[in-house]
This record gives structure tokens, sequence and C-alpha cells, in this order.
């Protein structure tokens, strides 16, 4: 029986943490566990013999952090952790997950390594591991959505083996970077992969809540794999607050909740798994039923399709809009991104974006512009192009389960696209034309509808991911084009087929044509249209959506409609008009040249410093503030963080030096631990706050920040540690500060860190999220 026939079987058992274990095996502060394959594989051997015996069916390599920015030995590495798996594992039933981590750095545009790179990064491990015999591609731990999609991309452009993919997602239910279960489920089963779920950061309490948004989104078999609770210092070593019997108990009620794949992460030993194994063995098995949902999504949300009436933003497209095309042709990336800004704020759930221009790059433009919009909105995008060749660009590096307009039932049009769904994901619209045109009558439309269908599914594509979109045609030239079109709507309905339109065709060549369209949509709406791309500035559209939603009791106690009636203003059409041009309008927004060329402006009127405390520090405690409500999301305070800078950089050449800065802090990864993500983010805001900050970098031995310390006379220290074989060594620094520098204060934040245990190790502050140190350096500097 291959792994995928067991997971549909059966409850499956995972393995434990890897490295509290080795810990107490001698493994070194600091010192890499990967190693261990080479100088110690008897004890490597010996720890997947203890899972093994304690009845784990999968067995991960030690591998969590080989890739080629860390290991200059990778392939002999991971040869290694994978002979060692295979010894192990002789006279067991067991599979063999190749163990796929992070690469320890932030995606362009919050960091700098390159999607395509990332991608290379985790393809060379995939391909050294799948050559040395894994059973399975275990991909961990992450994150960042994006960076989870690079490594999918990369499993499977580089092997055959079945994916797994795990994120960590806190007590809010999101990733660091904000994405919801629903996202990731949505981007993920989009991409192919074959289980999904959690693990690491929390314990099986936290879990337990989450579990239930999983089995309401998932087809596919869902993996939970806890901490044993939180962590916490004894005696230099790491320990965690559930044991076995806890653990085990709490695991039973995951099964229950929908979990067909359990393990566990950090801190969990083979007792922990043995006792989850002897109280879950006989529990009902029963596998996710698909869902059949219709979704897209961005990097921090999904949307669901058929709920209610979507509407999609149209205003990033050249068709009739001089302006929009002149903006193409100049590159003019700011006017496109003001476009959609302002859409985002007038309420639409997703942005059309069609750049094609016959004489531009559409496919450079096109993925120029997804990349930025995605930089400073959240909101899903519909991939809007002809050109197969753009279109797969973007959808490569799109961030989540894009919509994509669109395919037809041309022959030619189904085989460029359709491949590109398989592979990508994505929910495409499928238009009701073929060799033959437009049919004239509904019927004709629905016939071409349903040959789009079929052929989909012979490329794996469910009927859940078409929405058709029967056309509508000028009712100036044909009297009757609207009559058919809503008849094709209604029928498609019935049919259980999901629809769209681009509802302003109807009125082409008639005066008060948003008069025409806005009753024409509720026409459409009525008989079932679920999305429509539309001017969501057009007072008459969007009268009738919110009309629509209030009658049809989808709008709760008509809250959204009185919002909507008390703001009412006059119709708004260009981008200037629509975005807020101050300083601090455009740092919240993210823009970064607007915000660099208007700080520049302001120097002829206003002394910088009174720019910088009236105007960046506010946009900044703004987003700020929104960050630690949970309303805004981390990059979007990253990019917010990047626009005060271009503004900081254009104005501080006029600040006197003694006004500069407000106070020196040191930051550093910790000995032995080489991901700094953490430690970057805390940089990038600390500097925009006004702090000159010197970063040691990773791997940090204590020395080295003592010396730092004394050297620049410093008064606080911010120290950040991912794992846990590398919290002994943030102990250690703390101490040797307390004795060197016993006025300094220090920081400590990171994936493995809690409150507890950083009072336990001796810091001053614990820090929950990169804002927090933040609000600890105001407190410190005054």
């Amino acid at each position: 029986m291959n792994i995928l026939e067991k997971i549909r079987t059966s409850i499956t058992y995972c393995d434990g943490g890897a490295g509290t274990l080795l810990q107490s095996w001698g493994l070194k502060s600091g010192e890499q566990p990967e190693m261990w394959n080479i100088t110690n594989p008897d004890k490597i051997i010996e720890m997947h013999r203890k899972y093994l015996q304690a009845g784990a069916q999968i067995i991960t390599t030690c591998t969590f952090g080989a890739n080629r920015l860390k290991f200059d030995n990778l392939e002999e590495v991971i040869n290694a952790a994978v002979k060692n798996a295979k010894t192990a594992c002789e006279g067991y039933d067991a599979y063999i997950a190749l163990d796929i981590g992070p690469t320890g750095k932030m995606l362009e545009p919050l960091g700098d390594l390159k999607f395509e790179e990332a991608v290379s990064v985790f393809s060379e491990a995939i391909r050294i591991g799948t050559q040395a015999g894994a059973d399975l591609v275990l991909i961990e731990t992450m994150n960042d959505s994006y960076e989870a999609k690079a490594a999918v991309l990369a499993a499977k452009e580089s092997c055959d083996l079945p994916v797994f993919v795990t994120c960590v997602y806190d007590e809010s239910k999101k990733l660091m970077t904000g994405a919801d279960p629903a996202a990731m489920i949505a981007m993920l089963e989009g991409l192919g992969v074959d289980a999904i779920g959690m693990n690491c950061s929390l314990g099986p309490k936290q879990m337990v809540g989450i579990v239930p948004e999983f089995a309401k989104n998932a087809s596919i078999p869902i993996i939970v794999n806890p901490n044993a609770g939180l962590p916490r210092s004894e005696n230099g070593k790491t320990v965690y607050d559930i044991d076995a019997d806890e653990f085990s108990d709490i695991m039973c009620d995951i099964v229950k909740s929908g979990a067909t794949i359990i393990g566990g992460c950090c801190g969990t030993t083979p007792e922990h798994i043995k006792k989850t194994v002897e109280k879950t063995f006989n529990l009902p098995f029963a596998l996710p039923k698909k869902k059949n949902q219709t979704v897209i999504s961005s990097y921090t949300h999904a949307v669901k399709i058929g709920d209610a009436p979507v509407i999609i933003g149209e205003r990033i497209n050249p068709t009739g809009k001089k302006l929009f095309k002149e903006a193409l042709r100049k590159k003019d990336i700011n006017y496109i991104l003001s476009e959609g800004l302002a859409q985002n704020k007038k309420g639409v759930s997703v942005l059309d974006v069609n750049v094609g221009l016959p004489e531009i790059n559409e496919t450079e433009m096109m993925v120029n512009v997804i990349k930025s919009l995605q930089e400073v909105i959240d909101l899903p995008l519909q991939i809007d192009t002809v050109d197969p060749v753009a279109m797969e660009h973007a959808l490569r590096i799109y961030n989540g389960k894009a919509l994509i307009n669109s395919v037809s039932g041309k022959e030619e049009s189904m085989k460029a696209v359709f491949p590109l769904i398989q592979k990508y994901g994505g929910v495409v619209i499928a238009v009701t034309l073929d060799e033959n045109g437009i049919p004239e009558t509904a019927e004709g439309r629905i016939e071409i509808a349903k040959k789009i269908i079929a052929r989909a599914k012979e490329y794996g594509i469910g009927e859940n991911d078409i929405i058709v979109d029967p056309l509508a045609m000028a009712v100036s030239s044909d009297s009757n084009s609207a009559n058919v079109t809503l008849e094709a709507v209604k029928t498609l309905h019935e049919m259980g087929i999901k629809t769209s339109l681009g509802v302003s065709n109807i009125s082409f060549g008639l005066p008060a044509r948003p008069d025409v369209n806005a009753v024409f949509y509720t026409m459409a709406m009525q008989n079932g249209l679920d999305c429509a791309i539309i001017n969501p500035f057009s007072v008459e559209m969007m009268k009738a959506w919110h009309c629509f939603m209030a009658l049809t009791g989808k709008d709760e106690n008509c809250a959204d409609y009185i919002e909507f009636a008390n703001a009412l203003a006059p119709v708004q059409t260009s981008a200037t008009q629509k975005n807020d041009a101050t300083l601090g309008g455009c740092i919240i927004s993210g823009l970064k040249e607007q915000a660099g060329a208007l700080a520049s402006d302001l120097l002829n009127t206003t002394a910088p410093i009174e720019i910088i405390n009236t105007m960046i520090i506010p946009a900044l405690n703004t987003v700020g503030k929104g960050f630690e409500e949970k309303k805004v999301y981390l990059p979007q305070l990253l990019m917010s963080a990047q626009a005060a800078k271009e503004a900081f950089d254009a104005i501080k050449s006029a600040i006197p030096a003694d006004e500069n800065k407000k106070g020196k802090i040191v930051i550093a990864t910790v000995k032995g631990d080489v991901h700094d993500i953490g430690k970057n983010i805390v940089k990038v805001l600390l500097e925009n706050y006004g702090y000159d900050v010197i970063d040691l970098g990773k791997d940090v031995a204590p020395e080295a920040v003592v010396d730092a310390v004394k050297a620049e006379d410093i008064s606080l220290v911010g120290l950040s540690a991912l794992m846990t074989t590398t919290v002994p060594a943030m102990e250690e620094t703390i101490k040797l500060l307390r004795k060197e520098a016993p006025d300094c204060k220090v920081m400590v934040g990171g994936a493995v860190m809690t409150e507890e245990y950083a009072e336990m190790i001796g810091a001053d502050s614990y820090g929950t999220d990169a804002m927090a140190s933040v609000r600890y350096a105001e407190k410190v500097f005054g």
C-alpha cells in the first residue's frame, strides 16, 4: 500500500519532535541537527526507531533546514538523512517523508529572496531527496503563503512524489503574513497537494479550535502536528508543559474534529506519539468530504462565490480609458495602484487586472502589475488576458488562488488555458463562444458551457472551478439580447453552475448607460448571477447591489445598505480624485514612490522634523495599531514601513545630525540560528520609527553581542530565535549581558518564545510581534 492509499483508508501517524530529543542526547546549543546525519547517524537512526516503536508510520528525515543557503555539503546531508531513515524503517511498514522547512529568508517584496530563487532552492533539495528514495515530500512549518507556494511548485516540478503541506498558525488562526486556513486550503488544493494542515507554534489546546476551519473547507486529508504545549527553560534546556497523557487526550478531540493524519512537533517525544496512537487507533475514520466550493483567494483570505453576488472591480482595464492606456504606455504603476486602492475603498471583493495593449509587452506589464498590486492590496485578483504566456507568468507569481478571465469553447483556447489551471490552480471564467461565434440563443450558449465543463474534467478541473459568462450583448443592436442572457443565467443557476457577466456591455450605444446597467444588473442578480465586473464608482450600480443585498436578506439588519446610503457622494471617476494624496495616506497605502515625492515637495514648506512627527510617525502608528488589532497584516505593515522609508530618505539630508536618531539598538539572531526573518522585520520598523539599528546578523555569538553593546554604549538589545535548539544560546547571551553590561535592556522574540519563557531566561521584554519591539523601544528611550 502506498502512502496515498494509506491516508485514504485509516488514521495515519507521523513522528514527533527531533530537536528537544537530540538535545537530551548531546546536541549542543546552536549545533545543526542535520549534521548529525553524518556525524552521529546512530543517534538519528535510534530516534527514528523510537518513533517507529511508538507507532509512527511516517518518519520525517532530519532535513528541516537542509538547503543550499545553509549547507555547502547539501547532497551529502540529504543522502545521509534518507539513508538513516531507510535503515531505521527496516522491518516496519512505514513511509519516509523528506522534510522541507522554510529557507529562513523572506521572499520579495517583504524580503530579498526572489520567488524563482526560492523555487530553485527547494527544487535542489527535493531532487536529491527523491533520488535518495523518499516516499513523500513534507513541506512544513510554513508561515508565509508565498514561500509555501514556491515549495509546492518546486516539489511538483522536481518529482512525482505525494506532497503534504503544514503551516504555522497563531492563536488568531492566521499565518505570520496574514493567511487564514480557508485561503491556504484554496491555494494549496488548487496547486494539487495531497494533504494539508498545521504544525508547530501552538499546542494541541490551541489547535483543537482551528481544526474545524480545516474540516469546513478542506476536501483532502487534514494533518495536525502540535507542539507539546508552550516552552519554558529549565537548567538551560527547553521543556514543554503538556505531558504525553494530556497531549494524547486532546489529540482524540482533534481526530474527532476531522484530522486524519496526526503526530507531534516541538517538545513531543516517542511517549507522546505512543499514547496518541493507543487512544486514537480505534476512533472512527472519516476523510473530509469533497466541498465542491467555488473559491478564490489572496494572500490573506478566500472569497467564496455563490453565497452572495460578488463585485469584481473593472477599472484596471484599458478599454475605453484614455488615461489608463497612457499609464500603461508610460509604465506608470502608481496610477494603476491608485485605481486598485480606490476600488478597494469602494468595497469590491475582487479586482480585474487587464493590461493588454498591442504596443506594450503584456507579459512583463501583467507580472509587474500583479506583484505591485499584491504589495499594497489584499484582495483576490482576476487575471484578465487572452495571451497564454502572460496568463502563465501571472499565475505563477500570483500569491493565492486566482480568478482567470478567460477560456472559450474554442479548442485552441481550451488547450492553452486548461493545462495552466491544472498546474497552478484557479477558477476560470468560461465565455460562451466557440469557432462558430456567439450563439443567438440561451440554449446554444449553455451547450458551449457544457462542452467547456466536460473538457475541463479531462484535465482534472472540476465544475466548481468553472464560472460561465453567457455574455451580455448590446441591447441597442438586438432588442432581445438581454432576455437571452438572463435566460442563460437563470438556467445555469438552476443547473448549479456559477455565472459571471461584464454588465456594462448591455448598454453600449445608449444614452444614460448607468441607468440601463443598474436595472439589468438587478435583473441578472434576481436570476441567480454570482459575479459581475462593474464600475464601483457608478452610484447606480452600487445602489442596485446594496438594495438587492438588503431585499434578499443577505445584509443583516440592512447595516451595509444604511452605511452606504448615509455616505452617498457624487460619482468620482479619476484616480486622483479617488485617493488620499497626502503623505500620510500614501504611507498607509504603501505607495513608496508617491511617498518619496510628496516628502520632497513638503520640504519646500515644512520643517523636516515636523514632517516626521506630524505625518510619517502618525501614519506608521495608524498602520501599527491596525496590525496590533489584527486588522492589518504583516505584508501591509512592511509595505507601509517601506513607504515611510522612502519619505524619510527624501528628507533626512535636511535633518540636523543630532535630531536624526532617537537611540541606538543592537539586534541579532542568536548563535546557531540562521533564521533572520523576524529580526529583519523588527529592523525595518525600528528604523522607520527613527532608531539607529545595529544589525549583527544571524548565528551571532554571545560575545559578539556584548562587544557591540560595550563599544557603542547600547541601552537596548533585541534577540531573536526560531529554533528550540538555539534558545539556550539566547539565555547564554542574556547572562553575559547581565554580567558585562548590566544596564542594558534585552527584548526577545521568535516563534519558540513565550512571555513566561522570556522571563525565565532573564529577558526584560517579550514581543509577540514586530510592533511590540517598537512599543518597548519607546518605553526605554522615552
